[in-house]
């Protein structure tokens, strides 16, 4: 079988190429992508190339498909797994396998298995780990962004605090504390402030920080204070860059004390140094944003650490558990992460996309890989029609416009449904 997909040849090569898979084995399953949203670390892997972890030494000479935020439907089932699986049933995978220790990751390591693709094999490591999850639902793109949400969950559980004179540490954030996202008006820091209110382990002080008034503007129309207020919430959107002394600021609106827990959702020196200082006593601070730079680092206060117990942890993916309870909340609608989605694409708009993903504005770009389309802002989808007047694409985004404005300026199962449709995919 034919597939067309994206792969990493080296540092900052991604080429749309179309070639034959292989028969697959017994061990093994066909499938086939229909969504694939792109991630901050799809970029950081084209960009170190063969030095990325996860990326192989040799993908010069056998080059990788990237993505790994991908949903679709299974197309055949190798025997090993045939009373587990069935054919044309949907599915998300965890592509943090770990597989024996390796850091191979579908997106990363494999040749045949990637998101920014049509068609992929999924080797039997991932079946082995348990990280093919059935899916159930009327949108693949919930299946793509649970992959990023169950990142949120894994951070949001690694958090912990300690008890005084036990040598104990309790894990998880604090119920009913004082929690700061820094940086947090991106996709990654909405969904976290999302699962913070919705999540059923609620803070009941919830600042959320970034330096954009567009930004701040967004989050604040997404996640409401009086939604918050319902669960018990007290939420908060701050600008910090006109402030003079910001964690002065920030520790203000917890009487001077301090937050429980930091998380830090940018990789810059001052924004890590300022989640250290509104850090209360045991106050735990979660560095979530991976940088690029092998170097990075940030001063951090040692008396604290000492003499009021502050930590730090890091997070980089989440496991099963975590994407399960993501597509659990998602499918009772607790959560609603469609609102990290601000741009969809074809798979041809992929490799510029991902190349250029720094400098796009906006959150998370999905991409549908059946699907010849520029990558396009929802908020431009009116403009777009105009453009293409009279034409089937013109008629495409006008419809995409007016079912994504019903759905409150957000992408929505009847918005991926027509464009499928425009497609010619069987959902």
């Amino acid at each position: 079988m034919k597939t067309k997909a994206v792969r990493l040849h080296g540092v900052m090569d991604l080429r749309l190429e179309e070639f034959e898979l292989p028969e697959i084995k017994d061990t093994e399953v066909l499938a086939e992508v229909i969504s694939d949203s792109i991630c901050m670390s799809s970029y950081k892997a084209a960009s170190q190339g063969p030095n990325h972890k996860r990326v192989p030494d040799n993908v010069a000479e056998n080059p990788v498909i990237i993505g790994h935020e991908f949903c679709g439907k299974l197309v055949k089932v190798g025997a090993k797994w045939a009373d587990q699986f069935k054919e044309g049933e949907k599915f998300v995978i965890q592509p943090a396998i770990n597989y024996k220790g390796s850091l191979d990751s579908p997106g990363y390591s494999y040749p045949y298995c990637g998101g920014a693709a049509t068609y992929v094999i999924l080797p039997e490591e991932v079946m082995l780990q348990n990280c093919l999850l059935h899916y159930d639902s009327d949108a693949y793109f919930y299946g793509s962004l649970a992959e990023p949400m169950s990142c949120i969950v894994g951070g949001y559980h690694a958090n912990y605090h300690t008890r005084p004179g036990v040598y104990q540490h309790d894990m998880g954030v604090t119920e009913g504390g004082c929690m700061a996202i820094l940086a947090g008006a991106g996709p990654m820091g909405l969904g976290c402030a999302d699962y913070a209110i919705h999540g059923g382990r609620a803070p009941r002080l919830l600042i959320v920080t970034d330096i954009d008034d567009a930004r701040l503007e967004r989050a604040s129309k997404l996640l409401t204070r009086e939604d918050a207020a319902k669960y018990g919430v007290d939420l908060h959107f701050i600008n910090t860059a006109n402030i003079e002394n910001p964690a002065e600021y920030l520790k203000s609106f917890t009487d001077g004390q301090g937050f429980n827990d930091v998380f830090v959702y940018a990789p810059v020196k001052s924004v890590v140094e300022m989640g250290d200082a509104i850090l209360g006593r045991d106050g735990c601070l979660n560095f979530f944003a991976g940088p690029t730079d092998t170097s990075f680092s940030a001063m951090f206060n040692f008396y604290n650490v000492h003499y009021g117990a502050t930590h730090i942890v890091g997070t980089s993916g989440g496991n099963t558990e975590d994407m399960l309870e993501s597509i659990d909340l998602m499918q009772k609608k607790l959560i609603n992460p469609a609102g990290m989605v601000t741009h969809i694409g074809g798979l041809d708009a992929c490799a510029e996309a991902t190349l250029n993903l720094p400098k796009i504005k906006g959150a998370k770009k999905l991409i549908y890989t059946h699907v010849s389309l520029p990558l396009t802002a929802i908020e431009d989808f009116g403009k777009a029609a105009e453009e293409n007047a009279g034409t089937e694409l013109g008629q495409l985004y006008a419809d995409l416009d007016k079912l994504c404005r019903e759905a409150g300026d957000l992408w929505c199962p009847a918005a991926e449904k027509r464009l499928l449709e425009y497609a010619g995919v069987e959902a």
